[in-house]
């Protein structure tokens, strides 16, 4: 399975590529007899869709389902062979019914609920993003605005639940990218350590903090709080100088070392209340992590390091952690020791534990104290997947003044998109529409609101391989059984930019399902994707205007000489460089354009051919021309063996050396490509292989030591193990192949794939000939040639002219045979 791809209309490089990369791995196995489902869909929703249809006045419909028409034949001319009866299209109301229907299992857990909260605000698409969409640079994902704050009632579904699941799990995933897992394991984040109290010195509050490093405890020197703590608030109501740092706040960096300092309030150390711990606010600290509030420990740890120098210039540093080698000191103006080490004396009576054992003693004297105990923490929140647009589908929830948040009850799903919403681009017009938002509760018959936001389009894709399995099934999203014996997918392809958003959604949902019993995923811990590929991004030729550094069109250059470019305009020598295909660069490659000059088999080759599947294509089509040359010489040899075909002919059983050497060089390239296809992927190899197993046919038809029936048997193997990557071509070879036989025709693609045989040894071996002890001269023969009689072997070596010097007129006295050795002793 590839990721389905945003039906644009356009089919790009990257598209082909994959494409490509699922077809042969899907044509492979196919012809081995197993049974493949290949599939293809619809990514549908989404707000390109509805900013574009803005832009043409048309409903998003019109112009999504269109573009699917166009893809899909730019599809078919790649030659990807597609299991169209199993299509999905996630904008069509037979499947977004059941992408409602899910979040409603989710509702009725508690797994989908609504809260107030402060959320991330595109003010370009006028939606709400979730924070794995906005970049580290605080922009949206898609349209590259900075995101704003605000805080809005909205729709979370509880992936927090699952975070420990998803965590552990990872480590069962033996066949994905270990940097797809480690970005997972980082954003879930799952950090073992311990929740601290500490009371206020009045004793009007306290604050509890998690952390790691329970074994600093003694060396904590302030504590930090969110801007946006419930503390925080309450107090800028009364400090006038802590409103303007909030407000000051908000334009700087999350990392930013600015601190302010809350006179009114100070805590004890839980372990020392002899000691007075200051409270700081510091827009460091996320108030969405944990509760928004962590203690500063100056001597052992970097960032809290450079608060306290910037905040409390020349104050002491504490440092309760020494190295474990006691001739190494600790400077405290040296920095903070962040290793790990022996609590020393400022640790009081935890002086001389290691901090692993530390940890643990000091936990559990919170514990005693009622102060602190262990705890398990994650880095993920909960997914956000309201969205203030119009193309997505809606969420299945009715708001009633008396009953409440209700479910739309199964019998009135699909929640249809009305097709009268007027759409302007801005906002969701669905909450302005009264025919849609207004309705009747489903429990109390009363009048009641339909929820108007629709869900993050990646809901859609989070389940959309179990509907491959069962995509016409009208009562369920998908059968039981059918979704249990086709999953886990067994090899899933697409880009690494999807490794926490798409990947992460998509394990949680299969995970969800699992649980509610809809299908079986114990054997692989409800996790949906057994193999995991990557493919690398496509680069394309870019060409740079050296005087201002701006990309350059097609059309201003003068590409008549392609080692000599030139600037039309200037004259110039452009800069030239290899970058991710864009419009905005011009560098793009059109597929379509590539199949309709070379052809499909020459694009999937070519393709295949120029670098591994995880690493970047450079796309440089000029180089197809070997391809193409490699393909028309098949076509030539399936003219050509056939024609030292004879009838009575048969394969020989006893091969002469040239026929071993050439059926062990054909052997050993079609274990290569099988094995490249089966297991190890390395379809660029698969590509060098054919073309010198072609070569190896070739030099044995023009080799009269070669029996024909043989090279006509490896030739077979040759045209069915070229099928998948290059159909049309051995559909065609194959024909021709048949045509010369004068065999009816029968399509390549019913052939198995060609069995593997043994490597063979020759029937003759090298003899080293020793003269009474000394090794004079080497003879070939027979493997049993040794067993003869003495007088035979005598006879033999004689005919040798090198042997008569040394054996001619003499008197033989001994002869001494071995496996590979000929011993005479002569007078």
């Amino acid at each position: 399975m590839s990721m389905f791809p945003y039906p644009s209309g356009m089919l790009h490089m990257g598209h082909a590529r994959v494409y490509t990369i699922s077809d042969v791995i899907a044509r492979f196995h196919r012809a081995n007899g197993t049974s493949v489902i290949h599939p293809m869909g619809w990514d549908a929703f989404g707000l390109p869709a509805e900013n574009a249809a803005v832009e043409r006045n048309i409903n998003p419909g019109v112009w999504t389902r269109d573009n699917i028409k166009k893809m899909k034949q730019q599809m078919n001319s790649v030659l990807a062979d597609f299991d169209w009866s199993r299509e999905v299209t996630t904008c069509e109301p037979d499947y977004y019914k059941w992408t409602q229907k899910i979040f409603l299992l989710l509702h009725e857990e508690g797994l989908a609920y609504r809260k107030e909260a402060e959320i991330n605000w595109d003010p370009v698409d006028q939606t709400v993003l979730a924070n794995e969409q906005v970049d580290a640079q605080g922009r949206s994902w898609r349209s590259g605005a900075l995101v704003e704050k605000k805080m809005l009632n909205q729709w979370f579904l509880g992936i927090t639940e699952f975070a420990h699941d998803l965590n552990r799990d990872l480590s069962t995933l033996e066949q994905w990218p270990a940097k797809v897992k480690s970005m997972q394991k980082h954003w879930i984040g799952e950090s073992h350590g311990a929740e601290i109290t500490f009371p206020s010195t009045d004793g009007s509050l306290s604050i509890t903090v998690f952390t790691t490093r329970a074994d600093t405890l003694l060396s904590v020197q302030y504590l930090a709080l969110a801007i946006d703590n419930s503390i925080v608030k309450e107090l800028a109501k009364s400090d006038p100088e802590l409103q303007e740092f909030i407000a000051r706040a908000k334009d700087l960096p999350e990392d930013s070392k600015a601190g302010f300092e809350l006179k009114s309030l100070t805590l004890k150390n839980p372990l020392d209340p002899s000691a007075s711990v200051p409270v700081f606010v510091a827009p460091y600290v996320l108030g969405s992590y944990g509760s928004g509030a962590v203690m500063g420990c100056p001597g052992h740890d970097e960032r809290d390091f450079a608060f306290w120098s910037e905040n409390k210039p020349g104050a002491p540093v504490v440092k309760t952690v020494s190295p474990r080698n006691p001739k190494k000191q600790v400077d405290p103006d040296d920095g903070p020791f962040t290793s790990e080490g022996i609590l020393n004396a400022n640790a009081g009576k935890f002086e001389g534990l290691p901090t692993k054992e530390a940890k643990k003693a000091i936990v559990k004297a919170l514990k005693e104290l009622g102060l602190g105990d262990s705890k398990v923490q994650y880095k993920i929140r909960d997914w956000l997947i309201s969205r203030q647009r119009y193309w997505g589908a809606p969420i299945p929830i009715i708001h009633c003044p008396s009953c409440g948040d209700v479910p739309v009850p199964d019998k009135d799903l699909p929640v249809l998109l009305p097709e009268d919403a007027k759409i302007v681009g801005k906002g969701n017009p669905l909450a302005t529409l009264e025919s849609f938002v207004n309705t009747e509760c489903p429990s109390c018959g009363g009048a009641a609101k339909r929820d108007t936001d629709t869900m993050d389009t990646f809901m859609d894709s989070s389940w959309y391989y179990f509907r491959y399995t069962d995509p016409k099934n009208e009562a369920l999203p998908f059968d039981h059984t059918k979704a249990t014996t086709a999953l886990p997918v067994d090899i899933y392809i697409g880009g690494i930019e999807h490794a926490i958003l798409h990947l992460l959604y998509s394990r949680f949902i299969a995970k969800f399902l699992w649980k509610k019993g809809l299908w079986d995923g114990s054997e692989s811990l409800g996790e949906p994707f057994k193999r995991l590929v990557t493919q690398g991004m496509v680069h394309g030729k870019t060409y740079i205007n050296p005087a201002n550094g701006r990309f350059l069109k097609p059309d201003e250059l003068d590409l008549s000489d392609p080692q000599k470019p030139r600037i039309k305009a200037t004259g110039l020598t452009p800069d030239v460089a290899y970058e991710k295909m864009s419009k905005s660069k011009y560098n793009g490659a059109d597929p379509t354009e590539c199949i309709a000059k070379h052809g499909a088999d020459a694009t999937r080759a070519h393709i295949l051919f120029q670098a591994p599947i995880s690493d970047v294509l450079v796309w440089d089509e000029s180089k197809i021309v070997g391809i193409e040359r490699w393909l028309r010489r098949l076509l030539q040899l399936a003219e050509q063996v056939p024609q030292r075909f004879a009838e009575d002919s048969a394969v020989p059983t006893a091969l002469n050396d040239s026929e071993i050497n050439f059926h062990n060089e054909t052997e050993i390239l079609l274990k290569s490509i099988t094995e490249s296809f089966s297991e190890s992927l390395s379809l660029n190899t698969v590509i060098s292989d054919y073309m010198k197993y072609t070569r190896a046919v070739g030099a044995a038809l023009e080799n009269d030591e070669v029996d024909n029936m043989l090279v006509m048997k490896q030739f077979q193997k040759l045209i069915v193990a070229v099928s998948p990557v290059v159909p049309a071509t051995a559909e065609e070879a194959w024909e021709i192949f048949l045509k010369e036989l004068k065999i009816k025709w029968t399509s390549i693609f019913a052939e198995p794939w060609p069995t593997l045989e043994p490597i063979k040894e020759s029937d003759l071996t090298v003899y080293n000939i020793f003269i009474n002890g000394k090794m004079r001269f080497t003879h070939e023969d027979m493997k049993d040639f040794y067993t003869d009689d003495e007088n035979a072997i005598l006879n033999t070596l004689l005919e040798a002219p090198e042997a008569k010097k040394y054996l001619e007129g003499k008197t033989i006295k001994k002869v001494i045979c071995k496996p590979r050795t000929i011993s005479f002793v002569v007078g």
